[in-house]
């Protein structure tokens, strides 16, 4: 009997490039197989113990040699989008059928005006870039102005960065949430992000009190039915933010991918029955938008560190699942995230493996959840419960 799930969302470890991966310039993107062909004698000893390298798509750095201990396959995504929104909330069941807005070419005159109003502040940058580039390029011109900086990228963001000893965080956050309620109708973008920073120009650096502020889900989420059943959500990371909080019992914000990891272990360690829902954030903010194949590498071997632990700490009645959201392969030139399948490993003590092969839809891990914790839902997908053999 499953009585309790721990999904960890390992935050932009794409597998490769999806059907239609040509329409959002992401041909030839593969996240993890760039990393292993990158990287001399890369390996991931426990994900790969679990099938990571048996999936579809990574036959070139499959090991025949391991018999997988859990059982695996690749998901494709339903929604239009390769943004953290759109991929969480297909993950939870929501299916978009229209992508966020997007701004190339900046924000209109009309939300920065709004923006300024609301805030009393100036506003600079208003253009897609890279977020440590724009404040190396207007961090200085910031400080001595008191302008806030606003950027967004090729994915449905509003970001405005600011140096802390300039507009300290409670602040920044209350102009995200000013932000937030200005970009609604046809420019609902997927999030306002809170991007502070501090030190001297030539040597700026983001720290770790970004925040994100999301729009309300559209639809009835795999948390909403959880927690409406009695059951525990215990969101870990930014999880919080993307869902803003909704049908959420316990939150735990975590600062970097080792203290998301802590606490997780933490919390299967407590007795509980539910959900834990993990997101590990550094694979895609730290690396993969700065194109850091090295760090990304050395994030992915840091988890499968401990993933050995996490396996071991599980209880008779849990279930394991590991997935991500969308790819950000930090090879090509571009930084932005990929369109890219995401791998899903299911773990039981007493699980038979087997390859569940390619799986239409992120939502089939919301289905499966529910199933496993018997609530009835309105999940558009089929469980895989009765594919699973657990004895």
């Amino acid at each position: 009997m499953i009585n309790r799930v721990i999904l960890i969302i390992l935050d932009s470890v794409g597998i490769g490039a999806m059907p239609d991966a040509h329409l959002y310039g992401d041909e030839g993107s593969n996240t993890i197989l760039n990393i292993y062909r990158n990287i001399e004698n890369f390996k991931l000893e426990n994900l790969e113990r679990m099938g990571l390298t048996h999936i579809e798509g990574l036959a070139e750095i499959k090991r025949n040699t391991i018999s997988p201990i859990a059982s695996y396959g690749r998901l494709e995504e339903i929604s239009p989008g390769k943004d953290t929104t759109t991929g969480h909330w297909e993950i939870s069941g929501v299916v978009l059928k229209h992508p966020f807005p997007t701004y190339p070419n900046g924000f209109p005159d009309e939300i920065l005006e709004a923006l300024k109003k609301e805030t009393g502040r100036g506003i600079i940058g208003n253009k897609a870039a890279s977020g440590t580039a724009i404040i190396e390029a207007l961090g200085e011109e910031h400080v001595r102005t008191g302008k806030i900086i606003t950027y967004t990228s090729a994915d449905s963001v509003f970001q405005i960065a600011a140096h802390e000893n300039v507009v300290p965080l409670d602040e920044l956050y209350e102009i995200c949430k000013k932000a937030r309620k200005i970009l609604t109708g046809k420019h609902a973008v997927g999030r306002v992000i809170a991007r502070p920073f501090v030190g001297i120009p030539g040597s700026f650096k983001r720290t770790e009190n970004r925040k994100d502020f999301s729009l309300d889900p559209t639809g009835k989420t795999m948390l909403d039915y959880i927690s409406e059943s009695g059951q525990e959500v215990v969101a870990i990371g930014k999880i919080e933010d993307i869902f803003v909080g909704r049908g959420i019992t316990k939150t735990l914000h975590t600062k970097n991918n080792e203290s998301g990891i802590e606490a997780t272990l933490s919390e299967i360690n407590r007795d509980s029955k539910g959900l834990i829902f993990t997101n590990l954030v550094d694979f895609d903010m730290l690396y993969g938008h700065r194109n850091n194949i090295v760090g990304y590498g050395n994030a992915l071997q840091e988890f499968d560190k401990k993933l050995r632990e996490i396996l071991e700490a599980l209880k008779p009645e849990d279930l394991l699942m590991i997935s991500a959201d969308h790819g950000c392969d930090p090879s090509t030139v571009s930084t932005d995230h990929s369109r890219e399948y995401v791998p899903l490993l299911v773990y039981h003590k007493d699980m038979q493996p087997k390859n569940l092969g390619n799986i239409k839809g992120f939502n089939v891990i919301a289905k499966t959840i529910l199933d496993f914790l018997d609530i009835d839902n309105n999940i558009d997908n089929v469980s895989l419960k009765n594919s699973l053999d657990i004895g």
